[in-house]
């Protein structure tokens, strides 16, 4: 089964990291802040200019004048919870950006055979992509304006919502490059089926799938209401193959942000990546044109994994046994090698640090010490996973856990040989089990006047 942790895999600590430049994200340090009337675009506000752009040529100007405010500056801090994140960079924002409250994942099958129609569909995606990441409607006529004879143009629960921060960021799965499309010699090296680990009990119906849309913000309803209209859209094209909604941040991806807390009560991913390690993204991160395919250079592949977490199980559990399975005192995050437990989470694990028996500190089998990158030839990744609950089982248990979002620069080298090393051996794989699980290649950012995924169709 299954983790997350420390810098790499799954699941539960947390870390920091550099400068981001590149991302069409606000990025790790904290923005400019706008002035307060500038802040957080309102679909009321737009809607209503809107209108009135229809009786004259007024409301053109003026939705012009707050959507290139929310681009421009648009750094996105904490503080500004409302704000939008710029849409267009050399890559997609919604992967060092600051990790929003938030999350709606969805898988799609491409249910159509052509090429054509696929492109078509992603086109059209970009473009109200960019419009509810603007804090806009869908559509140019949104969800009140268009003929009343007619769908509207936006389903309309978003109404009156600012920006929240919000991104939606694409990933193709191994399948899309399968014969239907002619993509088959276009398939990255690096995204390679992901092999069964030890203790998995993945369901079909939570795995795999040709798209996929991860859409964070700070406002659920925004997240919710981005991927509604995105489905819409794509009506006969693709279907919703499975989706998780996630709430509580499981990961920083900026220094400027605190460490988390998963459902275990741990601090989640001290060692992360962040946004402010340009180096370390670059080296980790960053899919490069020498990787073996071009047209991903500037992207990044993602892992998703859904960890099911026996919570109960580890609610009776004591203290210290639980500081033992993470190698980390429960309370400030610091590892259990530290002086004493109100060291600071980012103290450096002291590994050879033996107790009076002889015996390692640090368990030899402690989920810190297995995912650390020491133990795993340096490889890192970027987490950005979120907690569920989704309900109970039946059997008067949460149905709860981590679901765990891992971007990198080969999952051969990243993921798959830190969980393979986790899966082996790690004690925390009592009280968590692995029940889903999808890799995609999420390909570089969009430029004015292109769309998702247009240097892998050109």
């Amino acid at each position: 089964m299954a983790r997350t942790t420390e810098d790499g895999t799954g699941r539960i600590p947390a870390p920091d990291g550099t400068a981001a430049p590149a991302e069409a994200t606000p990025e790790a340090p904290a923005a400019p802040q706008r002035e307060p009337s500038q802040r957080g675009l309102s679909r009321r506000r737009l809607l209503g200019a809107s209108a009135a752009g229809l009786a004259g040529l007024g409301a053109a100007a003026a939705g012009g004048y707050v959507v290139a405010d929310a681009r421009s500056g648009a750094r996105s801090s904490g503080s500004d919870a409302a704000a939008a994140v710029p849409f267009y960079g050399v890559h997609q924002a919604g992967i060092v950006t600051p990790a929003q409250d938030r999350l709606h994942f969805v898988s799609f099958d491409i249910t159509t055979t052509s090429r054509a129609d696929l492109v078509d569909v992603l086109r059209e995606w970009t473009k109200a992509a960019e419009r509810m990441t603007a804090g806009e409607a869908a559509g140019d006529t949104g969800a009140v304006d268009g003929p009343i004879e007619a769908p509207p143009e936006d389903t309309g629960e978003a109404l009156g919502l600012p920006a929240s921060q919000l991104t939606l960021t694409i990933g193709f799965g191994p399948t899309m490059f399968d014969r239907r499309f002619g993509l088959a010699a276009r398939r990255p090296p690096a995204l390679v089926d992901l092999p069964a680990f030890p203790g998995d009990a993945l369901d079909p119906a939570r795995s795999g799938g040709d798209l996929a849309i991860q859409a964070c913000a700070h406002d659920p309803q925004v997240a919710v209401h981005a991927v509604r209209n995105l489905a819409r859209i794509g009506f006969g094209a693709v279907a919703v193959r499975w989706s998780q909604l996630g709430f509580g941040r499981t990961s920083s991806t900026s220094r400027d942000q605190a460490t988390p807390r998963n459902l275990f009560g741990f601090k989640d991913g001290t060692r992360n990546l962040k946004a402010e390690d340009s180096a370390l993204l670059e080296e980790q991160l960053w899919a490069a044109p020498g990787d073996g395919a071009p047209w991903m250079a500037g992207g990044s592949y993602l892992v998703a994994r859904r960890m099911r977490m026996h919570i109960e199980t580890w609610d009776r559990t004591p203290l210290s046994e639980q500081q033992a399975i993470f190698g980390r005192f429960k309370g400030t995050g610091a590892p259990t090698t530290s002086v004493d437990a109100d060291d600071n989470e980012f103290d450096d694990f002291e590994f050879d640090t033996v107790t009076g028996a002889s015996e390692p500190v640090i368990a030899m089998d402690a989920h810190t010490r297995l995912a650390h990158p020491d133990q795993n030839a340096g490889a890192r990744l970027l987490r950005r996973g979120y907690n569920f609950v989704d309900g109970s089982d039946g059997l008067g248990r949460l149905d709860a856990g981590l679901f765990f979002l891992a971007y990198q620069r080969d999952p051969r080298k990243q993921f798959i040989p830190i969980q393979r090393n986790l899966a082996r051996s790690d004690t925390m794989n009592e009280y968590v089990k692995h029940v889903g699980s999808a890799v995609f290649a999420c390909p570089p950012g969009v430029r004015k006047g292109g769309y998702w995924g247009d240097t892998l169709f050109t």
